[in-house]
């Protein structure tokens, strides 16, 4: 006996010590085990003072039948798609559980619905699935700490529903908070500790999300009063619960199709259509508004270099850069391969070079690495069209502009802003010294005053993926941008004519 309890030790601890949890960084290690060990011991506590019922045994599994029917549900609903996109509404079963049934229940059903969710619908790992329920555990666990604790003592929910109904409804509402912010909480630790700089605004507290929450507790409320007048209720809700359900799902497809899947920024026809709206608008009120087009530099020559894989990453750290300096009400997009776009509402000419140039100094510094450790530097040309008050100009004369821009940005040495303002003949502005956006040339430091008339010259060719584009016919020893030719200029102390990176270039369409 002896002899076998060596071999099953010896063999099993190096299993123990590989498994994927120590792994972890220290303190999210150290917030797995917290939680983890907390829950465990609140349900050994409350599994010492339980009182086995068969009433409450049938309750609890007519409501775990209905949360596996969501389960089931969710699973054929993911068939097809990435993970995380069906937003499920298991809380419609499982809050009842915590108002009509012993805390022992609340503390059980997510193991349970957790462990049918890895068997049928998606393998994570074992520490994520053991996280997920003592979160969810704990959460219930305050839910209903809150309930009972807005109840007098030692009454009986269900038949205190009925004498009392405000007063009960009153506490379990509350509970369902307590849930919905503990939950949320344990969520965001998480989040935070993986990754400091991520914003979930969107991902936890976005007011969709806040809406289905709302709706998916209010529900619960229901399903629990209904469940106090007969078992018979669920056959009402059950299919009432599928169409919120589905309801969910419907407006979490919708999101996913509007936005970029690589980057997660609005992809190409969602962002055309609601730049299209937001120009409309400003014509129509006379109000600033600008466009950017930001092309990485040498993108091939960095897959062909590291890999398609680090490519990827390059631009998901681009979108995440962008999403970070720009405002909340700004558009960011991608047009396709390594072009992105960017609408800012309200912004005057010089704000908008500002504002583009923020981008471009981040992207410079973004501390990206190839696998071999060695740094990729990472740099960005842009180009920006302002629409001042009171023009008039559509979308596709805006991207024309900018694109001609973003061509005058490669060609003067990348890395750079060029801006465009529709308003003006061929001008320049410097924000930080002109920020009243008199017209005038910068080139270095030398401010130069040109006039040139001449008419658009366009070559609308196109892009493989549909978007207009203006790409400025050249003729020798003049450069057509917008709808003014740039002559070249010449500074007293620049003989050679090259322009210097710091000056921004603003020319009319």
């Amino acid at each position: 006996m002896d002899t076998a309890r060596r071999a099953v030790f010896r063999h099993g601890m190096p299993r123990v010590r590989e498994w994927a949890v120590w792994s972890l960084p220290r303190p999210l290690l150290a917030l797995w085990s917290v939680v983890t060990c907390g829950y465990l011991a609140w349900t050994i506590a409350e599994a010492a003072r339980f009182h086995f019922r068969v009433a409450d045994v049938a309750l609890f599994a007519a409501l775990v039948a209905c949360g596996a029917f969501s389960v089931e549900m969710a699973r054929r609903g993911r068939a097809s798609e990435p993970a995380g996109v069906v937003k499920d509404v298991y809380a419609v079963w499982e809050l009842p559980i915590v108002f009509l049934l012993p805390g022992l229940y609340a503390l059980i059903v997510p193991a349970i619905r957790l462990t049918l969710t890895q068997w049928r619908v998606r393998r994570a790992p074992a520490y994520k699935r053991i996280y997920t329920v003592a979160a969810i555990g704990i959460a219930y666990g305050c839910a209903r700490l809150v309930y009972m604790g807005l109840l007098p003592g030692h009454v009986d929910p269900r038949s205190y529903l009925w004498s009392h109904t405000s007063m009960w409804l009153v506490a379990a509402g509350s509970g369902a908070v307590a849930q919905w912010a503990v939950n949320q909480g344990l969520i965001l630790a998480v989040f935070r500790l993986e990754n400091p700089e991520a914003s979930l605004k969107d991902e936890l507290f976005s007011k969709e999300m806040l809406h289905n929450d709302a709706t998916e507790g209010c529900a619960a409320l229901l399903v629990a009063v209904g469940m106090t007048i007969s078992s018979l209720t669920l056959i009402i809700a059950l299919p009432l619960a599928t169409l919120l359900q589905r309801s969910f799902r419907h407006a979490q497809l919708l999101n996913e199709a509007r936005a970029d899947a690589k980057t997660g920024l609005l992809n190409a026809a969602t962002w055309e259509r609601e730049a299209s709206a937001e120009i409309t608008r400003a014509v129509r009120t006379s109000s600033p508004l600008a466009v950017a087009l930001l092309d990485l530099d040498r993108f091939k020559h960095i897959n062909d270099t590291h890999g398609h894989l680090l490519g990827d990453e390059v631009l998901r750290a681009i979108a995440e850069t962008m999403t970070g300096v720009l405002r909340e009400y700004d558009l960011a997009g991608r047009f396709g391969g390594e072009e992105f776009v960017m609408l800012l509402p309200q912004t005057r000419a010089t704000d908008a070079f500002r504002i583009a140039e923020r981008v471009r100094a981040h992207i410079a510094r973004l501390p990206i690495a190839s696998p071999t450790g060695e740094r990729v530097h990472v740099t960005a040309s842009i180009g920006v069209a302002a629409l001042d008050a009171g023009s008039s100009r559509e979308l596709t004369e805006l991207l024309a502009a900018a694109d001609a821009a973003l061509y005058r940005a490669k060609a003067s040495g990348r890395d750079q802003v060029q801006m465009i303002s529709t308003s003006r003949g061929l001008s320049a502005v410097r924000p930080s010294d002109d920020p009243d956006g008199d017209a005038g040339f910068w080139q270095g430091n030398q401010r130069r005053t040109v006039s040139v008339a001449a008419e658009p010259v366009f070559a609308n060719d196109g892009h493989a993926d549909g978007r207009p584009v203006g790409r400025p016919r050249r003729a020798a020893g003049v450069h057509a941008c917008g709808g003014a030719l740039q002559l070249p200029v010449e500074a007293p102390d620049d003989p050679d004519g090259d322009e210097s990176p710091e000056a921004t270039s603003a020319l009319a369409v």
